[in-house]
């Protein structure tokens, strides 16, 4: 265990423990530290040449919580000084060691996008849910949400990110990116996450959220038709999925001769009921960890972050059910 110094005991007897607080010691228990560590050990440096690279439980740490509370590289050194719930997370002894500095940080972040580890990560995750038992089969709700990214020219080059692209939503323009989210019907924890530009159409990218063992889709009005394109149509277990999208507001149909009774509106609710369960991964990546805006240039860098809130969110979702001890058995 590690040892306990003046300023643990001095914090020991507040009154109040933090929410921040409270976040990061939910986390520490649930994540697979042993596991996550392996799974970058091989593409870590090994210190052969040159200074001792920093443990990479330490820059792991660094790297989830610059994720969790959208923090730049230099933002994120500064608060791990300022924050003893950060430093504690940390596992840092000031006598000893110091806080990594935001270039190594930088570097960190780097490594973790160019090995797709984020998407690594967030496959464990989802792994040990179902192993856990805590994740069903059978039926997927799909949904897209868009996120902004800057419009702004004034760059090196000049120009918007070329990934990037504007569209349309109601009567307003919005120029970034989309998060297209497979979620489980029945738990509401994320199974699949894929990025595309914002004018990609919500149906090109339903075929990619789709599980092998899936047998029902829900989806809201802009799926409608989705059943008759192309890449459902000639795949055998995709042509089979029944899918359960609502139907526009216009189109619903009242019942004139029996107008307490509506079976149309209560069958939409229904079906809402059940897609609702989609919004709320992207209530926790949107404002619980604040990331409602592109930070980065090009879509692979900005999807790897997505696959790890969207994992730190079914994490959360697990702690909040109190299913943590399930998770970690799993």
């Amino acid at each position: 265990m590690k040892q306990q110094t003046l300023s643990d005991f001095e914090y020991a007897h507040r009154r109040k423990t933090t929410k921040r607080e409270e976040f990061l010691d939910s986390m520490e228990t649930i994540i697979p530290w042993k596991d996550w560590i392996e799974m970058i050990r091989p593409y870590y440096p090994q210190g052969k040449r040159g200074r001792k690279p920093i443990e990479i439980e330490t820059m792991l740490r660094m790297y989830l919580m610059q994720n969790w509370f959208n923090l730049s590289d230099v933002a994120m050194e500064d608060a791990i000084y300022d924050s003893y719930a950060m430093r504690k997370f940390m596992r840092l002894d000031f006598i000893s060691q110091q806080v990594p500095d935001a270039t190594t940080l930088l570097h960190f972040r780097h490594l973790m996008e160019s090995h797709l580890l984020g998407e690594k990560i967030f496959h464990d995750v989802t792994r040990r849910l179902e192993s856990a038992g805590l994740m069903m089969h059978g039926g997927t709700i799909v949904d897209a949400t868009i996120i902004a990214a800057p419009s702004s020219t004034k760059n090196q080059t000049g120009e918007r990110d070329p990934e990037m692209h504007q569209t349309k939503k109601g009567n307003q323009w919005y120029f970034g990116m989309k998060v297209h989210t497979g979620v489980c019907a029945g738990s509401g924890y994320v199974h699949t996450v894929t990025g595309t530009a914002a004018n990609v159409h919500d149906i090109n990218e339903t075929h990619k959220l789709i599980r092998p063992d899936d047998e029902v889709a829900y989806g809201d009005s802009g799926y409608n038709g989705v059943e008759s394109r192309k890449e459902f149509t000639e795949d055998p277990h995709l042509s089979t999925i029944e899918f359960r999208s609502n139907v526009r507001p216009s189109k619903i149909k009242t019942n004139k001769n029996y107008p307490g009774i509506q079976w149309d509106r209560a069958i939409e609710q229904r079906k809402s009921s059940v897609r609702s369960k989609v919004e709320h991964p992207f209530l926790i990546v949107k404002r619980f960890f604040g990331y409602a805006k592109v930070v980065y240039r090009g879509i692979s860098k900005n999807l790897n972050r997505f696959n790890i809130l969207f994992a730190s969110a079914n994490l959360l979702n697990c702690i909040r059910a109190k299913r943590t001890k399930e998770f970690c058995m799993g």
